[in-house]
């Protein structure tokens, strides 16, 4: 689910609110510093979109004896390298299971190894294919329809933001246009669960997209899904799920059920952040549709294989072949050369195969499953630990696997004559659409920016979030109109403008694109304003004393009026109030890192006095305006003086406006 990164590394992220909040909290320390393009842009349909694969007598056969070589080689030491606990692996190919294998630990504590039958994985968002395979079912059967306002199927109404309404086709491609939301995602204990009716009733996110423009990966979105398929079907999502999809597919280590039921509990991994450090507590997931499964990875070939053969696991069909086919194929793409939303699956074609699949990620589980179809093959892994995140161990796994069984030849390179004008045009500061944005954890949107530069030397660019496994940033040569493919590597960005003009950068990965910053909205604009800000506030405060001192020493007294003498006192006020509020904020946020019970509706209360606490301070602006002015018409003060109180209204002011501009200040609490 979260974690949530976004772009290729997006599958590594605790979803960008903590590395977010980290980079405000580092800036502070240091700071005190299917649509088309323009017709002229659209990309060539000739330009290759994905490499050939090779040909030739020195690929390896993928057989289990290979895979298991080749993995067994590879496992162990990345498990070491990266501090993670155990992982699991499986490979089906022709209907069959070819390769399943656990490696590491369950449970470091007590060296419980990891089994591909008997150990539970928490899959996060790989969840949702269950979720989407249960509404194909109801949509082959005629009781839903992916064309039909949502609305109709709701006992509630989700708001008409905008004239068309939101559709269930809409919600499997992540184009219903919500923002991002997670407040009561995780939560503390069993009690706190409540239904999914009430779930989705109480948090509706604002609409800041249109239905079907815009991709905004949404794990509420989902879960109205899921409400759906119980209000449709009359059975509770859970019942749905087993005696529907888990039970007919032979699953019976699998539930999305919390607290685990009773027969389960043994089997379950322990989660980690590191393996060095203690395991940490069953997550429980209140969006269940959206990723609270538990599986075997036994169990969750079934479904793989499902998925591969139409519809079909042994004598068992779950969908007709024209519905798998149909939930397979192309439904929603930012460009006609890049990679498309299925319903549910995404594309993420790669060394000359298409292939659909779905990443998830709870905080300490991360999975990855990818269906071949033209070959057959599925792969999964999970791991039970996040791990250093230097990189993504699993993107570096699903590499391997497939250079070496689907190796490719790279595609020739492609001379663009105005590449040097183009790499110009694209550069600037982007945000990712999946965002928030009505409330106040829109202050991450300035602090998650993908900044695109262009290089002088050979007239390609880079990307600041896309980067390879070395850490580095990829370089990106065009190789058609506005279409860019990694230099090293397949990986491509594309560029596109949208109805009002603005220029919008589409990945590889289809349910987000991020849209070009402003000057106002960029993060180099932003930080220099906040941090200037706070740098001022925290001066005045630290030069008081220190003047108060001085002053004292030398037998000097300042030449203040009465009025400015009490001015003077209050404006320390306001600076100290300002401070105090951004301070309890950034803390607040990084404690989510350790218990997102921070993002929980019992903190409602907090964060509206925290919120009256930064209203105080913004009202505060207008006294230290007021002691600007005296200080100038006091001919009696000093220059120095003058100015000085001159600069703390700059810093108020800006202060105000980010806070303002940024919703920190908003009274939602939807988010």
């Amino acid at each position: 689910m979260i974690v949530k990164s976004i772009i290729r590394d997006r599958r590594n992220r605790r979803w960008c609110i903590g590395a977010g909040l980290a980079l405000l909290v580092i800036s502070i320390c240091i700071g005190m510093w299917a649509q088309t393009p323009a017709a002229a842009k659209a990309p060539a349909k000739a330009v290759a979109a994905v490499a050939t694969p090779a040909q030739g007598a020195n690929v390896p056969e993928m057989t289990s004896a290979d895979v298991s070589a080749f993995l067994d080689g590879i496992m162990p030491l990345q498990l070491a390298r990266e501090d993670i606990a155990g992982a699991v692996v499986l490979v089906v190919k022709d209907g069959k299971v070819l390769f399943a294998k656990g490696y590491g630990y369950a449970d470091v504590d007590k060296k419980t190894p990891v089994t591909p039958d008997g150990t539970l994985f928490r899959p996060g968002s790989v969840s949702k294919l269950f979720t989407w395979t249960a509404v194909m079912q109801l949509v082959e059967q005629g009781k839903l329809d992916l064309d039909r306002d949502v609305n109709d199927y709701l006992d509630f109404k989700i708001p008409a933001t905008y004239p068309k309404p939101i559709t269930l086709r809409n919600i499997m491609t992540h184009t219903s246009g919500f923002e991002e939301t997670v407040k009561d995602m995780w939560l503390s204990k069993p009690s706190d669960i409540i239904p999914i009716g009430d779930y989705v009733k109480a948090h509706v996110p604002a609409r800041i997209f249109p239905p079907g423009v815009t991709p905004a990966y949404s794990n509420y979105a989902t879960t109205v899904a899921g409400y759906i398929v119980q209000r449709v079907s009359g059975e509770s999502f859970d019942d749905y799920i087993e005696h529907h999809i888990l039970f007919p597919l032979g699953m019976q280590r699998s539930t999305f059920r919390q607290p685990l039921p009773a027969n389960l509990k043994s089997m379950m991994s322990c989660g980690y952040t590191v393996a060095s450090e203690p395991a940490k507590p069953f997550e429980l997931i209140e969006p269940a549709p959206a990723g609270s499964s538990s599986i075997t990875a036994m169990d969750i070939s079934h479904l793989m294989i499902a998925h591969l053969q139409d519809g079909k696991y042994e004598n068992v069909q779950i969908l007709r072949p024209e519905t798998a086919q149909l939930m397979h194929s192309r439904q929603f793409a930012n460009l006609p050369d890049m990679n498309a939303m299925a319903l549910g699956f995404y594309e993420e074609s790669r060394n000359g195969h298409r292939i659909i699949g779905h990443a998830g990620d709870t905080l300490y589980f991360h999975s990855d499953l990818h269906l071949i179809p033209d070959a057959g093959v599925g792969f999964f892994v999970s791991y039970n630990s996040l791990g250093k995140a230097e990189i993504s161990p699993r993107d570096a796994l699903w590499r391997q696997f497939m250079d070496r069984y689907f190796p490719y030849e790279p595609p020739a390179g492609v001379t663009v004559a105005n590449a040097a004008e183009d790499a110009k045009t694209v550069s600037g500061s982007y945000i990712v659409s999946r965002r928030m944005e009505s409330n106040f954890l829109a202050v991450l949107t300035p602090l998650e920016q993908l900044k695109v530069s262009p290089s002088s030397s050979d007239n390609t660019v880079t990307a600041s979030e896309l980067k390879d496994l070395n850490g580095k940033p990829k370089h990106f040569r065009e190789i058609g109109p506005l279409l860019f493919r990694d230099v090293n590597g397949q990986s491509r960005i594309a560029f596109k403008r949208d109805d009002s003009g603005r220029l919008v950068l589409v990945i590889d990965y289809p349910f987000m694109v991020f849209q070009h910053a402003s000057w106002y909205q960029s993060s180099r604009f932003n930080l220099v304003i906040i941090c200037g800000a706070l740098g001022v506030f925290l001066l005045t405060l630290v030069l008081w004393p220190i003047t108060y001192f001085v002053r004292r020493h030398y037998a000097q007294t300042p030449k203040l009026s009465p009025t400015l003498g009490k001015l003077r006192m209050w404006v320390r006020v306001v600076c100290a109030v300002d401070l105090f509020f951004v301070a309890v904020f950034v803390t607040l946020v990084l404690f989510s890192l350790k218990s997102f019970s921070v993002f929980s509706s019992r903190m409602d209360i907090w964060w509206h006095l925290l919120q009256f606490v930064g209203w105080l301070g913004v009202l505060g602006t207008l006294v230290v305006l007021w002691n600007a002015i005296e200080s100038w018409r006091y001919q009696e003060r000093g220059l120095c003086s003058k100015l000085g109180d001159t600069l703390i209204v700059f810093a108020a002011v800006g202060y105000t406006w980010f806070v303002v501009y940024w919703n920190m200040l908003h009274w939602s609490l939807h988010y």
